[in-house]
């Protein structure tokens, strides 16, 4: 409760400096990204769209970074750009706002526009409101019970004279998930990017999404954000520092773009993990993270992260909110007792379309055992190693995606179960944990501007824990005795040895704006190395709608 009295007061003294024009911020899963993808490691040398690392994408910067981009374009390429406009109206130049208008509006105030349900531009204020559905009906094998997923909501967002931007994303779920996804809520007792949830018919779940935010400006260099949603650092299909794999969080976020730097400070409350029995209070912690992207070139970016998670009893640590990075030095102060990460990340934009891409992240280590090479357990870290290939082999609107993830044991977790690096009953970042190394390939393609092919492989090994032993992959367990046995002899997949391999097709037909008919198959396959002996072929088949939402994904 102090820490949301802070952010406020903190807040409510910075927003009467606020004179400047506001934005908000593309949803989760926004079509937008891809376009957005394309156009900065085509353009490769873009001083706007080349900061990337850090997501939800603001708006207003994004209109910024593609006018004038609308020419010479492949025909997909240009039907996406011509629907970003459409569905950025608040945001368009004068000369083009009223083109793209329905001309049968239903009952002349609904869908004025064909992107938008109601939609409102008058002076001093913009309003943008819109369904949310999605129904999807699948088939496992040998399992009799049909899966599904029944989302309804609404989202909205807007401007108030142009210096305070606002959203909101409501919506009501219920559904039943593959065989795998159970186990992960059975073990973890967490749904997949949500919160709290109820049982829906014996084998489902019940849960509310609420997310939301409002943004203004200190200087036309500093944007302050203030809300409940994820927020994501990283180029890659998964993030080392911070994913939105999980559930959303209280955040305050202050992001400074000015000359070759973009700095983010970002202040978020987290939750415990818990068992979930009865009615209760869950106890809180609290995270701060920086994140330090600068242009060395026109098309390098070299990053730098830092993190540090920590519990107090109802209280945030206000030594936490120093906006210089180096937080290692305050968690020094304070007796060595939070959990502090620190990271760095590069993306290359290089001819031919290509992006390189990677994440290094650093828990804890001594040199000396690095040499040793005796597996000592505090040697904890990360890394990310990944490439795009846009218009791949010369064929336009073929992207291709191939990443690698390695996290050594113990990463992430720490001395207690309440400053490891996850959020209700979630990981912050890579959604396996630790102990892993993976391999992740993808590839998408919009053979005509309304169809997107899109497939995926992925395959990892994972040591597991044992009922009797940490071997560094469960990091909700303190990595001290009696969990952890020994200082030595931790190799990445050591213990219960997973390998899974998945792969998935999606089919997806834009039917009307935003509106989505999707046909998706996939298969998975885990086996263990380790005693006792397990072999589990899974195979899912799914057909369904998408309305003005993210596809919700279980690919670990």
């Amino acid at each position: 409760m102090q820490f949301n009295q802070s952010l406020l007061r903190l807040a409510f003294f910075l927003l009467p400096l606020s004179g400047f024009s506001q934005t908000t911020f593309f949803q989760q899963g926004d079509k937008a990204g891809l376009l957005l993808e394309r156009f900065e490691i085509k353009a490769r040398k873009d001083s706007q769209l080349n900061f990337s690392k850090t997501r939800p994408f603001a708006r207003n910067r994004m209109m910024q970074a593609l006018a004038g981009k609308g020419t010479g374009l492949s025909r997909v390429d240009r039907y996406n750009f011509d629907r970003f406009l459409l569905n950025n109206p608040e945001w368009l130049p004068d000369s083009l706002k009223g083109k793209g208008l329905s001309a049968k509006p239903f009952l002349k105030n609904f869908y004025t526009s064909p992107a938008h349900l109601y939609e409102v531009h008058v002076k001093d204020f913009d309003l943008v409101i819109n369904p949310v559905l999605q129904l999807v009906y699948s088939k496992e094998k040998d399992n009799d019970a049909t899966l599904f997923q029944n989302t309804r909501g609404v989202s909205l967002r807007g401007r108030i004279a142009k210096k305070i931007g606002f959203a909101a994303y409501l919506t009501e779920n219920q559904e039943r998930t593959p065989s795998w996804v159970r186990a992960f809520e059975a073990e973890r007792r967490a749904v997949p990017g949500a919160g709290f949830y109820k049982d829906f018919k014996t084998t489902g779940y019940d849960y509310f999404d609420a997310r939301g935010y409002f943004t203004f400006n200190v200087t036309p260099y500093i944007d302050v954000a203030f809300g409940y949603d994820r927020n994501f650092i990283g180029n890659g299909h998964r993030s080392l520092f911070l994913s939105d794999f999980g559930n959303n969080n209280l955040f305050l976020k202050l992001n400074t773009r000015i000359w070759k730097f973009n700095y983010q400070n970002l202040f978020m409350e987290l939750h415990n993990a818990d068992n979930r029995t009865g009615d209760r209070l869950i106890g809180k912690k609290y995270a701060a993270m920086h994140h330090l992207d600068l242009a060395v070139t026109k098309w390098l970016n070299v990053g730098l992260f830092e993190a540090v998670v920590f519990g107090r009893p109802n209280r945030f640590d206000f030594g936490y909110l120093n906006p210089v990075i180096f937080y290692r030095s305050i968690e020094q102060q304070n007796g060595s007792f939070d959990n502090s990460l620190a990271g760095l990340d590069i993306k290359a934009n290089l001819p031919r379309n290509i992006q390189l891409y990677g994440q290094f992240m650093l828990d804890e280590f001594l040199l000396s055992e690095i040499k040793n090479n005796r597996g000592w357990w505090a040697n904890k870290w990360g890394l990310q190693l990944g490439a795009k290939y846009m218009d791949a082999f010369g064929i336009p609107n073929l992207d291709l995606q191939l990443e690698h993830n390695r996290v050594r044991p113990f990463t992430y977790s720490h001395g207690d179960s309440v400053a490891n690096y996850t959020h209700y009953n979630q990981p912050l970042a890579h959604p396996l944990g630790a102990n892993f190394k993976e391999w992740i390939a993808m590839a998408r393609y919009q053979p005509a501007p309304k169809w997107l092919l899109s497939g995926k492989l992925i395959a990892y090994t994972q040591g597991k824990d044992s009922s009797s032993r940490s071997f560094g992959s469960n990091i909700f367990f303190p990595n001290v005795p009696p969990y952890r046995q020994g200082d030595f002899g931790y190799g990445i997949g050591d213990g219960w040895n997973n390998q899974v391999f998945l792969a998935s097709l999606l089919v997806s037909y834009e039917w009307k704006e935003n509106f989505f008919l999707e046909l998706n198959a996939l298969i998975r396959k885990r086996e263990t190395k380790t005693i006792p002996l397990i072999s589990d072929n899974r195979s899912v088949i799914s057909i369904g709608l998408r309305w003005n939402m993210h596809r919700r994904e279980f690919d670990f």
